[in-house]
């Protein structure tokens, strides 16, 4: 049975969890951690990697021995430290710690105290008021336990980040297109949208009479449950909880069929509206003017039926993309192609995994023209930030590659912490060397709204701000956005002419495309970076475009769509 890179992640994750509770080593929980990212952030499958034959040591942050464990996962899908772990220590408890605000202390501390193991026995021991009389916890704390328990039972109905979709739907795409007959298959649905979470997947097929595609599909290796079986729609659940949908249908209603499927339920409304005006009748079969289909063939010939052009799946939310297109007045959304650099990358020096040359070649093959230097600043202790000394290193090793360098620059730039009284984490003159600054939000994210939007707010009053990361704060399925007045931080930003960060790492996605489309609104330009700790991270761009896409971007509303020169100017403004 094929085991993915978030499978691999997974059994690494809990291993970490089980060490950090039995209060381990810090380095060797840590090194359990990083071998969870490095490897659910790879563009390959590793048991592919393997199969190939290529060695998983010689990867940032795996050695021998973590490689070994990898391999042993593929092969069994569990290692045998973590079943010893699970031996000493529930492995429930590893849920607990995705309670925000119980790191592995607390979470020893209830297990021994209170003998609390699950998450129902936790919320159980909340609802009877014994976590509060525990020293080290209170009342407040017990309550906000109750929450975060609520929101991860939510979760658990929830949907797939993007990015984890992903390991699971393009193999299986490629394992149907190798049925007889095939002639398109498209994942439709949220997938198609590119919305930062997926329910389950919707993939339409058509395909020669005859073709066994739905039988290929229900025997599948990773499907867990066939739900139906049927000769033009079937449903399976996989192992790893997701739903899939697939449906065959005929090629003159591809184009209706695959608009319907992709939606949003609301804009299909809306388009079929405007359709019933025009005494037409839309469905998924096609467009019919009476009993006669009109279109129907391509989602193209669709809309160009009802009088519209043709609107790109990202905006396909009902939020005034069909007025816009009634009006001509559809915006030319951003493309990857657009980037001309990311000015969020992180190396050795603090908490990534390469040196600034080997970074600078791996953008020099995505045929990138630049790319900013941003590693975190020294109030990130757990990062090894930089001390205002290190800065002056690395903009002195900086400057000395560039002038080696031919058709390429590297951006002097610091990720410095706003602290919480808003002053930002390194002095002035040593600031005001660099090109740039991402200036972002890592600790005290339980500030009230007020305080929150305050503390930003006068951050933004340095001169040398350049740019807000990851506005929010949030990690999607995992940590709810910190209270914030984004409305106030936007007109401050257009004000001053400060820019916002699109984070495209999957886990953020910050910002989000409601608040993208609110900084077009307002004319505030952003940066679309990837927060690339590893050079595979700089894949992370196709999730930040899509996420602009979604918010109505405009390759000019985005700042690194800029030549170095043009982006330099606008940065100095």
């Amino acid at each position: 049975m094929p085991v993915h890179n978030n499978d691999i992640a997974a059994v690494f994750n809990q291993v970490a969890d089980l060490l950090e509770i039995k209060g381990e080593n810090q380095f060797r929980i840590r090194a359990y951690r990083n071998a969870a990212r490095t490897v659910d952030g790879l563009s390959q499958s590793a048991a592919d990697m393997i199969a190939q034959g290529k060695d998983l040591s010689e990867l940032s942050g795996i050695g021998k021995d973590l490689a070994g464990k990898i391999n042993k996962v593929v092969e069994t899908g569990t290692v045998k430290l973590l079943e010893d772990l699970k031996g000493e220590t529930p492995a429930e408890l590893s849920d607990l710690m995705h309670v925000s605000g119980l790191g592995a202390k607390r979470v020893a501390t209830l297990h021994k105290e209170l003998n609390v193991t699950t998450l129902d026995e936790l919320a159980q021991a909340a609802k009877d008021g014994r976590i509060a009389e525990l020293e080290g916890f209170g009342a407040k704390t017990q309550e906000s336990i109750l929450e975060e328990i609520e929101r991860l039972r939510q979760e658990k109905q929830q949907r797939t980040k993007l990015a984890v979709a992903e390991q699971y739907a393009e193999p299986l795409v490629d394992y149907l297109k190798q049925a007889k007959g095939i002639k398109e298959i498209v994942i439709a649905g949220s997938y198609r949208r590119r919305k930062e979470t997926v329910r389950d997947l919707d993939i339409l097929v058509t395909c020669k009479k005859g073709s066994k595609v739905m039988d290929r599909f229900v025997n599948y290796d990773e499907v867990q449950k066939v739900v139906s079986h049927g000769r033009t729609k079937s449903t399976v659940l996989l192992r790893s909880g997701l739903q899939v949908d697939l449906r065959v249908v005929p090629q003159v209603s591809y184009g209706s069929a695959l608009m319907y499927s992709t939606g949003s339920k609301q804009h299909n409304i809306a388009v079929r509206k405007i359709a019933v005006k025009k005494k037409l009748k839309l469905s998924e079969y096609g467009i019919f003017e009476e009993d006669e289909r009109v279109a129907g063939r391509t989602e193209q010939e669709v809309y160009k039926q009802v009088g519209l052009p043709f609107v790109e799946p990202e905006l396909r939310e009902d939020r005034g993309e069909v007025e816009a297109a009634r009006k001509g007045k559809l915006p030319k959304l951003i493309e990857e192609k657009d980037i001309r650099g990311d000015l969020h990358v992180h190396t050795k020096r603090t908490d990534g995994h390469h040196t600034i040359s080997e970074l600078v070649e791996a953008a020099r093959k995505r045929s990138y023209d630049y790319i900013a230097i941003s590693d975190h600043s020294q109030h990130v202790t757990v990062a090894g930030g930089l001390k205002p000394e290190a800065v002056r290193e690395q903009i002195e090793e900086i400057d000395r590659l560039n002038n080696h360098l031919k058709g390429f620059t590297v951006l002097r730039a610091i990720e410095v912490d706003i602290l919480e009284d808003g002053s930002l984490d390194l002095p002035d003159d040593v600031l005001g060397t660099l090109d740039l600054t991402i200036c972002s939000v890592h600790s005290k994210f339980g500030l009230s709204r007020g305080r929150q939007t305050d503390r930003i707010l006068k951050a933004m009053d340095n001169r040398h701000f350049t740019v807000l990361g990851h506005p929010t704060g949030r990690l999607i399925n995992e940590r709810e956005p910190y209270e914030v007045d984004l409305g106030k931080v936007m007109r401050a930003a257009k004000d001053k002419g400060l820019f916002l960060e699109v984070n495209a790492h999957p886990d953020r996605l910050d910002l989000n495309d409601i608040y993208c489309k609110m900084a077009v609104g307002m004319g505030v330009k952003v940066a679309i970076s990837t927060d690339t700790h590893r050079i595979d991270d700089l894949n992370y761009m196709r999730f930040g475009v899509g996420q602009a896409r979604r918010g109505w971007l405009r390759a000019d509303d985005v700042i690194n769509t800029r030549s170095v020169t043009e982006l330099k100017k606008l940065l100095k403004k």
